[in-house]
């Protein structure tokens, strides 16, 4: 329905149809639309939404009466307003312009609207449409997700506007490089930890700034211990063994030594728990705590473990995920050298 349409009142529309079928188009007078030279509309006209579209004809002095429509209802005629639409009002009447302007446009508004004038002999009128834009908005898009790995995802992103916006998603990621979809609807399949984050869709259709929305995915897996070290402590000396997995949801940590977990509170000894990284300490070692410890770091998604050795000075550790080994006495080596060569 266009300006003022659902406004009037029946009493009124009557007065309406009259004043067309009297006023603008005299009987048996056909109406000429589209005059090479009068009356002259503007093309058509493209507003933004909640901006000010003003509608001009052209005229002459031959012009006699004068009108603005809306589809079939009348809005203006002459000085009078026809419409109660506060947002319609009058610009000019005069001998060489006719101009309406509508405030605040909307949607509802689009569509043709008629310059009609009447001369001395024949009504003429010209046409112009009315063309509002919106500005894009996106209206649905999925919640944040978490899924475990090697699972499928799907991602949507519904936006509306006027032009028809076009929508795009893009991994928030220092190594994602472009677009990952360009298409309301975003699809990963076997998604693995490399791709969790922020995905972020954007709607645009260059009538305003592009709109945009996050949703984060997060994609647990199970841990993965990335570094176990171990340390050389002399007797009566501060040591600690260091154990720093990856994993979502995070690891919980636990340490053994000889298959007896070693809990909080042991005196000398404290376990230090961080969301990635877990510490064993000894205030004051003795010989009875060199020996090789295990790490056990573990989600609801599985566990793994990896051996760490505590060490006094003249031995080394090598540490793996799972492994580790000791030896001694490896200064000793360069000197047997020595002393075979020099006998």
């Amino acid at each position: 329905m266009g300006v003022c349409g659902y406004l009037f009142l029946p009493w009124k529309c009557l007065v309406v149809v009259s004043l067309r079928l009297l006023f603008l188009v005299p009987t048996g007078v056909p109406v000429r639309s589209g005059d090479a030279t009068f009356p002259k509309a503007m093309d058509n006209v493209t507003v933004r939404q909640g901006e000010s579209a003003t509608l001009r004809c052209t005229i002459d002095n031959r012009v006699t009466r004068v009108a603005w429509l809306n589809r079939s209802t009348i809005l203006y005629a002459g000085n009078d307003k026809w419409c109660l639409d506060p947002r319609v009002v009058l610009l000019s009447n005069t001998q060489t312009q006719y101009s309406i302007e509508i405030q605040n446009v909307d949607v509802y508004d689009e569509g043709p609207y008629t310059c009609s004038v009447q001369t001395d002999n024949h009504p003429k009128t010209s046409r112009v449409h009315l063309i509002v834009q919106v500005s894009p908005k996106i209206v649905e898009i999925s919640s944040d997700i978490s899924i475990n790995e090697g699972n499928n995802i799907s991602l949507t992103c519904i936006a509306t506007g006027r032009p028809e916006p076009t929508v795009t998603w893009r991994h928030i990621s220092p190594k994602a490089v472009g677009f990952v979809s360009e298409d309301e609807y975003l699809e990963i399949q076997g998604i693995t930890r490399e791709q969790s984050g922020d995905y972020e869709c954007s709607a645009s259709n260059d009538v305003a700034a592009p709109v945009v929305r996050r949703v984060k995915v997060t994609v647990n897996y199970p841990p993965y211990i990335s570094e176990a070290k171990g340390t050389g402590v002399p007797v009566g000396q501060k040591g600690t063994l260091q154990c720093e997995a990856s994993a979502v949801p995070s690891a919980e940590f636990q340490w053994y030594k000889d298959d007896k977990r070693l809990v909080e509170g042991k005196k000398g000894v404290k376990v230090e728990n961080r969301p990635f990284l877990s510490k064993l300490t000894f205030f004051n070692v003795s010989e009875h705590d060199y020996g090789n410890y295990t790490c056990v770091a573990s989600n609801k998604l599985g566990h793994t473990n990896a051996s760490i050795t505590l060490f006094g000075p003249g031995a080394v550790s090598e540490v793996n995920n799972g492994t580790s080994r000791r030896a001694g006495c490896i200064w000793l080596l360069p000197l047997l050298v020595f002393l075979l060569l020099k006998f």
